[in-house]
């Protein structure tokens, strides 16, 4: 029998810590959260919009990415509702799914795609939030979709990817990646290579690279290995989003490494040790990575050196890193959005938004920040 066991990353967390123990009474004691570092002159980002929508479960690893296209704001509620908004009015809102909706909202060409834990995609009209078509998939729905070339390509939580005409929600093409017997319970959403070619990010540490038209595999390639005795030890699932800079690929990995694939010759460029499950951030030929650990460093693009590392939020829950105009935002546990310094790694600032903040994306000068307590919101530098 065919069986893929999937975990939540706190359970594997767990299970890693009680791996080797032989004692009758074992204590596992949580790793405390640093507490926040004073700030002589901090400073802080100012709120532009917000909205709430349900919360989601604390070890849930949805993401619940928001989704903007022409201006306009699309959020995605886990009890299954999607609505549009432009600046505070809101457009529309619509009840999509009774089974609730479980991956982040995709938006281009005139359609949003949002999904659910029962394989369900949605195809939405941008304009009115009308149901254009459905389709059944074999698997969980936990990443955004991507649009691209009149496909809209998934992968579900099983290892399947699809392709699905935009237009008619008729399925093109499908792509079995490779078994893991045993992942996190998470996955990478596809993200365009060029107009041709999707990336498509495995549990086993492999990139494929897929025509987008055709689904045939251009390239596969190992960016991560995986180290330990067991099966959590080993585990080394890719769960955030690779990212495209010029012709590098830089991926990170679960108990793995930061690694730079240079896609023209499909050779690793270099790759050093950092476990993470968040999407990395690269600005100004360096590469900002999150780690599960609280750590915060930044690498050389081109050289993988160290520039330097940031120990100051230990076991905060980091979200993923971005850019926003001359600052690195992450968020943690405590909805708390942390300003550092990209030149330096100094914390210089932070604000607060409501509960742990999942996914960071930032659009036309703007922060998009997704909360588990549902917290949606958008903010600006001063």
């Amino acid at each position: 029998m065919d069986r893929k066991y999937k975990i939540s990353f706190a359970m594997a967390v767990l299970s890693a810590a009680l791996i080797g123990c032989s004692s009758n009474k074992i204590k596992v004691e949580e790793a405390k959260p640093n507490p926040l570092p004073k700030l002589a002159q901090a400073k802080s980002l100012v709120p532009v919009f917000s909205q709430n929508v349900s919360s989601t479960d604390e070890a849930d690893p949805l993401r619940l990415r928001l989704a903007v296209d022409n201006g306009v704001i699309f959020t995605v509620d886990p009890k299954g509702e999607v609505a549009a908004f432009r600046g505070k009015q809101r457009l529309w809102q619509t009840r999509v799914s009774k089974q609730g909706l479980s991956a982040g909202a995709e938006a281009a060409d005139g359609v949003v795609i949002v999904g659910n834990r029962k394989g369900q995609l949605f195809a939405l009209e941008q304009a009115t939030g009308k149901q254009l078509w459905t389709a059944q998939l074999s698997g969980a729905l936990l990443s955004p979709s991507l649009i691209q070339a009149g496909r809209v390509i998934t992968v579900a939580n099983d290892g399947n990817v699809f392709a699905h005409d935009l237009a008619s929600g008729q399925e093109v093409w499908a792509y079995r990646l490779p078994n893991a017997q045993f992942s996190l319970r998470g996955q990478a959403a596809p993200v365009s290579a060029d107009p041709r070619t999707v990336l498509i990010a495995s549990s086993n540490a492999y990139i494929y690279a897929l025509d987008v038209l055709t689904g045939v595999p251009r390239m596969q390639r190992r960016v991560a290995v995986s180290s330990g005795r067991s099966d959590v030890q080993r585990l080394i699932d890719i769960d955030g989003d690779p990212v495209m800079a010029g012709q590098f690929l830089v991926t990170t990995s679960y108990q793995g490494q930061v690694t730079v694939t240079d896609l023209a010759s499909q050779q690793v460029v270099w790759s050093e040790d950092a476990s993470s499950t968040q999407r990395p951030e690269v600005f100004n030929n360096t590469v900002f990575v999150a780690q599960n650990d609280g750590k915060v460093t930044a690498f050389n693009l081109t050289t993988g050196e160290q520039l330097w590392q940031n120990d100051s939020l230990l076991n905060r829950r980091l979200s993923n890193p971005v850019i926003l105009g001359q600052d690195l935002v992450v968020g943690d546990l405590d909805g708390v959005l942390h300003l550092i310094d990209p030149a330096s790694g100094q914390l210089v600032g932070r604000s607060k938004t409501g509960g742990e903040v999942r996914s960071l994306q930032v659009i036309d000068g703007q922060l998009y920040v997704s909360t588990r307590k549902g917290a949606l919101s958008v903010w600006q530098n001063r």
